[in-house]
């Protein structure tokens, strides 16, 4: 007999240890990111001034660089108050929240039950028992369940979610770094047509100069009315031009109130005539470095980081589940339940194993494997658009500048040829149609500097966002922060700690409908 229960006391030792062995089992296949042939070096070459050693790669606060006070206003505005980033940052804390929803199923659940009841029946229902027909019944009790996680089911739940918050943290990155480019560009869209209404607007005094040297010469029968026709035409033609640019340039102020939080109607940009001509100081560095840089190559590799866990829980399915509970309290008719006669219990073990179930196993699996290789296939036409944007972006501001530079030459040229023409018209010795031609080409190589040069500002901003922005994978908060909750936390719930380079978005109390009497319709701050 005790050579028997020495072996059953053996047996339970080995069970218990190959449980734990178990409960270290992880089914997702071993993850590594894939590793493409990247080139060494960019084929573009941009036209950037020289750098200082330590300022040749793209800051955070990159849109400084062109030293621009009310665009750094405007930056700082968006950041903290646009609608669109604050909604990425709620998804990146409903993210980590439910990390934490995820990592509670790996703890035991305890909870409490309590209740009471008096009831009563009928003295004449049909067939009844010759007793009391009024009883009551009072209970208290508490319960406890728990799944030990033998196949890293649920760790692997717990790992994918805290891939997901990490891919929402990259999203955020994401959707900041293109609001802050997008509102750069328009920025420099709204300072291009300033300057192109500038433009129109020297054009047009200088056109009524025209028309009125030309009248003169009508009236002096020095000129036909069909010169004046065609000065009237060209004077008409560009205050219509003017017009057109000055509700170009409304509605770019409108884009742009939005993108600070601010109601269009109570939102207005000084006009400067003035288009910055900064060449930012940038080196895009090596291509290799483009995919720790970039917060969309971060977010496809998450993505299949996910897809790998999610083979592990799709093969954890096939193994058997084991579950415990346990039941306790006191029960009886009255409030005497201090007693050990009333006490009641009840525990045990469940074990759940699929036998048969028409292949739903294996196809859950085998949609997992797919999905994983559909999420290696979007990283890798990621990386290679990041690759394209930097090449588009390097070739891009390298033709804008050369093209800048030689119509700058050819404003000068078309400048002194049309006061030439201008003053051998005022002397006899040249016909209206030439000045009219002068005035012309010189209208039209000034508007189209103006554009080439907007475009150039575009362009730098469009290439500093194709480097990341300042943006780096090292900036993603570590999974082991990423819990929003502890477990026995139970207070400094509202608002959740930050973590990584995500804020908080709004504080507990605040109302976005507070503030929409002013001009600004929820400002709310970030902490």
């Amino acid at each position: 007999m005790k050579s028997g229960l020495r072996r059953c006391t053996a047996m339970r030792g080995v069970g218990l240890a190959s449980m734990l062995m178990l409960a270290g089992c992880d089914l997702a296949p071993a993850y590594h990111a894939p590793h493409y042939v990247i080139p060494t070096t960019w084929q573009g070459q941009a036209p950037f001034a020289p750098a200082h050693p330590m300022d040749d790669s793209v800051r955070a606060e990159w849109w400084k660089a062109f030293t621009d006070p009310r665009l750094d206003e405007l930056e700082a505005e968006a950041t903290a108050h646009n609608g669109n980033l604050q909604a990425a940052a709620e998804r990146f804390l409903q993210a980590r929240s439910v990390v934490s929803e995820a990592r509670s199923d790996l703890l035991p659940h305890f909870g409490l039950a309590f209740g009471g009841s008096n009831n009563k029946s009928s003295a004449e229902r049909l067939f009844r028992y010759k007793g009391p027909i009024t009883d009551s019944d009072e209970f208290y009790g508490g319960m406890a369940s728990w799944e030990p996680d033998f196949w890293s089911s649920i760790r692997n739940r717990v790992r994918l979610q805290k891939d997901y918050a990490q891919e929402q943290a990259a999203e955020y990155a994401s959707a900041r770094l293109s609001l802050q480019a997008e509102l750069a560009s328009d920025y420099f869209t709204l300072r291009g047509l300033d300057a192109q209404a500038n433009i129109y607007t020297q054009s047009i005094r200088y056109y009524e100069d025209s028309l009125r040297v030309t009248r003169t010469r009508l009236q002096d029968q020095a000129a036909s009315r069909l010169d004046v026709a065609r000065a009237e035409n060209q004077l008409y033609t560009t205050q219509a031009h003017l017009l057109d640019i000055q509700a170009q340039r409304e509605v770019m102020e409108h884009a742009i109130a939005v993108l600070v939080n601010v109601a269009p109607s109570s939102f207005h940009l000084a006009p400067d005539s003035h288009l910055n001509t900064n060449r930012v100081a940038l080196s895009p560095g090596v291509p290799s470095e483009l995919l720790e840089r970039r917060p969309d190559i971060a977010m496809a590799e998450r993505q299949m980081a996910q897809a790998n866990r999610a083979i592990g829980i799709a093969r954890a399915a096939f193994y058997p589940h084991v579950s415990f509970r346990m039941d306790g309290g006191f029960d009886d008719n009255g409030f005497n339940l201090a007693n050990l006669a009333n006490s009641m219990w009840t525990y045990g073990a469940t074990v759940t194993l699929p036998i048969f179930e028409g292949g739903l196993r294996r196809a859950q699996l085998q949609q997992s494997w797919s999905a994983y290789r559909e999420t290696r296939d979007h990283y890798r036409m990621t990386v290679l658009t990041a690759f394209r944007d930097v090449e588009d972006g390097l070739s891009r501001t390298k033709r804008l500048d050369d093209e800048n530079a030689r119509l700058r030459a050819a404003v000068g040229a078309a400048s002194q040829t049309q006061d030439i023409t201008m003053n051998l018209y005022k002397g006899g010795l040249a016909a209206y149609l030439d000045v009219l031609i002068a005035q012309v080409s010189t209208l039209e190589a000034r508007i189209q500097q103006v554009e080439v040069q907007t475009r150039y500002l575009q362009a730098q901003v469009g290439l500093i966002r194709a480097c990341g922005g300042g943006w780096n994978a090292s900036l993603l908060p570590a999974s082991n922060r990423l819990s929003s909750v502890g477990a026995l936390q139970y207070s400094g719930l509202h608002p959740a700690q930050p973590v990584g380079d995500v804020p908080v978005p709004r504080t507990k109390g605040e109302d976005p409908e507070d503030n929409l009497t002013g001009p600004k319709l929820s400002a709310l701050p970030v902490r």
